[in-house]
């Protein structure tokens, strides 16, 4: 749950880092009075800041600075490094679990309100919805197949969180429930947009924000492609944030 690169182990960790062969300054020559100190200062603070913001809420910046300047002249820390950081794991852990709290209410109230809409199909109440954006002709996806797809991954608020870059095999025994179940059915060539709750989405696992509703806008290449023996798969509690290369990551 700690989220800490934070600056006491990157930032400060610059300093630790001494020049090997390749990395030695461009001049041999060059004195302290040519270095300009107030860049580097103004710089490090730069990077201190970055760091900051990867705890995941937001630090009183003033106090920040006079710890800092207190370190410097040697004043002792109101908290120790370990109760610092355990503090911090408090607040991250309460923010945490408001979120997944208001987020799942958000879903329940979006899927009550979207399954009024009468071209809003109910795969399971309240759980599973889908959309049928583009009519298909082709085969049909079932249980276990691999279809070939192509998708765009959306929060509630219309915030992408991942895409597929080219046409993805996924294999539906390996992928979270809500979009296993709602490509099924599927013809080739049709495009659907999935509404998937929380409980058979990620839930309160994975680098998504907690209990968040997704929405996957999915088009089918092929119902079932051949599965290469060499592709790793990752199963769909994985935690792992994926990447724009390992986009198939997103719905595992």
């Amino acid at each position: 749950m700690l989220k800490l690169s934070f600056y006491a182990l990157t930032a400060f960790g610059l300093l630790a880092s001494p020049l090997t062969a390749d990395q030695e300054p461009a001049s041999q020559e060059a004195s302290v009075e040519e270095v300009d100190l107030s860049k580097i200062s103004e710089s490090f603070g730069h990077l201190i800041g970055k760091n900051i913001e990867t705890i995941g809420f937001k630090l009183d910046i003033v106090k920040v600075i006079q710890g800092l300047q207190d370190q410097a002249e040697g004043k002792d820390s109101p908290l120790n490094e370990m109760e610092c950081f355990q503090a911090i794991s408090t607040v991250q852990e309460n923010i945490f679990k408001k979120q997944a709290e208001e987020n799942l209410i958000k879903a329940d109230e979006f899927l009550a309100k979207n399954s009024t809409i009468e071209e809003v199909v109910s795969l399971e109440e309240g759980k599973l919805q889908y959309k049928v954006e583009k009519a298909g002709a082709g085969n049909l996806v079932e249980e276990h197949f691999s279809p070939l797809i192509r998708y765009v991954g959306k929060f509630i608020d219309g915030k992408v969180f991942g895409s597929s870059k080219e046409d993805e095999m996924i294999s539906l025994d390996e992928t979270i429930p809500g979009f296993s179940k709602g490509l099924i059915g599927m013809k080739e060539g049709e495009k659907r947009t999935l509404f998937i709750h929380p409980e058979l989405g990620y839930g309160t696992n994975g680098y998504l924000p907690p209990n968040s509703l997704l929405t996957f806008e999915v088009e089918l290449i092929k119902a079932n492609a051949p599965k290469p023996a060499d592709v790793d798969t990752l199963s769909s509690n994985n935690s792992e944030v994926a990447t724009p290369s390992h986009a198939k990551e997103v719905i595992r």
